[in-house]
């Protein structure tokens, strides 16, 4: 698609009025809750999904790749923010040891076939939170900011000059959001000793996630899953964190001893909220969400949110189409944790919670862990009436951007099976990960088959390691052996990659971290 073609698809979607918008998903909001009360969304099994998101590097060196669109194609990968992103989204499986081993073997097998087409064509795909060496002869800087002007015309002959990002997706609604004029997003990055302004939504595209998605049975009690959910998802960061740095040309001045000093453990986090974000608002569109009440509060929180984009909506054929306007709404509902409500018929509806907090993962089985560890504990939780539910909003908030700061030696507030109240890491994961294991049995697997998906969380904790850990322990040795910061960031991504390259599919970071 030429640039031109794609300026006038630009203009197209921004002539849509937003008033108008809105007022159709308020309307799509009363269609989704009749049909709450007719049972549509329930479903006795618990089901669960994911989404894992990749990045291109070239194999020589790891340095950066963009993507060809026509291989995205041949891999049956989605495209993503970047040219250098692919998606995979995995099918819907039903909770239990079956369907958590069709997942793995689904990821599995997909990112094989996938590698086997990219290393012909000299590249790979990498999963890790954040990438940090730019594409061959390329900074950063110049990567994420570079922008073309293409002026449009409008059906009454008023001229606009569009700002299109050189390296994003050739997908119109990407390309909106730093040209729509009812929001202002920041589209900065703003982290200890890295500032970064652009003129498009770009920079997003240096951050890769996975997001794991559990399917409640009865959809009127999705809240009382929300807020569990909330609960967790500052101890689910903590072991996660993966993206301590950004690429080397993105700092200030300053040392590498002081890049390493004030490292956050998560920067993935912040660049989202920086970058998407109108630093005028009192809350960002991108936030830890707050407790929600019965579901209708859910679904009118999504509707009523402020409007990025607001697409046009065709008509079609599936069962969700009858809320199109809602489901185009909720695509830029952007919230840490979010409530889904969607199905491409009325049998397959569904009501699910949509995790999205976890940076990709070194190898596939640590992404299934994570994706078991969240369906066990919401399988659990709730059931169970576990007293962490009674934990203030305000300290799981607080929880969660400590985990963003500091990972694993973050002190992490929570309320144990007894109601007491730590923050002695131990107890913590003892209890948590012990609810996540007792979820997966509850659903049919074994105690030897639950023990064995969550054990690559166990050994984060036994180790104190996180991936985010090894990273900083590699570069903190390069800086020691008398390396600059530059040359020790390389030699740690392109160890990063060697070591997935060689665990991916079949190891797991316990295999990086030794005994």
């Amino acid at each position: 698609m030429s640039a031109e073609e794609l300026a006038d698809e630009v203009a197209n979607l921004l002539s849509v009025d937003p008033e108008e918008f809105r007022r159709r998903a308020e309307a799509d909001a009363e269609v989704i809750m009749e049909a709450v009360e007719e049972d549509v969304f329930n479903n006795p099994q618990a089901i669960v999904g994911l989404e894992c998101e990749f990045y291109a590097v070239k194999d020589e060196d790891a340095s950066l790749r963009r993507v060809p669109r026509r291989l995205l194609e041949l891999i049956g990968f989605e495209k993503e923010l970047g040219l250098h992103n692919a998606e995979m989204t995995t099918s819907p499986q039903p909770l239990n040891a079956h369907g958590l081993r069709a997942t793995e073997s689904e990821v599995k097998a997909r990112l094989e076939a996938a590698l086997d087409v990219t290393e012909r064509n000299g590249m790979g795909l990498v999963s890790d939170g954040l990438w940090t060496l730019p594409p061959e002869g390329e900074t950063a800087d110049t990567y994420l900011t570079e922008s073309i002007e293409r002026t449009v015309t409008d059906g009454g002959d008023t001229e606009r000059t569009l700002r299109l990002a050189a390296n994003m997706s050739a997908n119109d609604r990407y390309h909106a959001m730093a040209n729509a004029e009812a929001v202002n997003p920041g589209m900065v990055v703003d982290a200890p000793n890295v500032t970064l302004e652009a003129d498009t939504v770009m920079p997003e595209s240096l951050i890769t996630s996975i997001q794991p998605h559990y399917q409640v049975p009865h959809a009127p009690d999705l809240p009382r899953y929300f807020n569990y959910a909330l609960r967790i998802a500052g101890p689910l960061l903590a072991l996660g964190v993966n993206s301590p740095f950004f690429p080397a040309d993105l700092y200030d001045d300053v040392s590498g001893e002081q890049i390493l000093e004030d490292a956050w453990m998560e920067h993935r986090i912040s660049v989202f909220e920086t970058v998407l974000n109108d630093p005028d608002a009192a809350e960002g569109k991108v936030r830890f969400p707050r407790d929600v009440g019965p579901l209708e509060e859910a679904v009118e929180r999504i509707a009523t949110d402020d409007t990025i984009v607001p697409m046009p909506v065709d008509p079609g054929t599936r069962f969700d189409d009858r809320f199109a306007h809602f489901r185009r709404k909720h695509g830029t509902y952007w919230r840490w944790v979010r409530p889904v409500l969607d199905g491409p018929t009325r049998s397959a509806a569904n009501a699910r919670i949509e995790f999205r907090p976890l940076p990709a993962q070194p190898t596939v089985r640590d992404s299934i862990s994570f994706l078991a560890a969240f369906a066990g504990l919401l399988e659990s939780l709730p059931k169970l009436d576990h007293p962490v539910i009674e934990l203030e909003w305000g300290q799981a908030r607080e929880n969660f951007y400590a985990a963003m700061r500091d990972g694993l030696e973050a002190d992490l507030a929570w309320i144990g099976e007894d109601g007491e109240e730590t923050t002695e890491t131990v107890a913590l994961y003892d209890d948590l990960l012990t609810h996540a294991e007792a979820g997966l049995v509850n659903r049919g697997l074994t105690e030897e088959e639950a023990a064995k998906y969550l054990y690559p969380l166990r050994r984060r904790i036994r180790q104190s390691q996180t991936p985010a850990g090894w990273k900083c322990t590699r570069v903190r040795r390069e800086l020691e052996d008398g390396a600059d910061f530059p040359d020790a960031l390389t030699t740690m991504q392109r160890e990063y990659v060697a070591r997935q390259r060689e665990t991916l599919l079949e190891g797991s970071f316990a295999d990086w971290i030794g005994d």
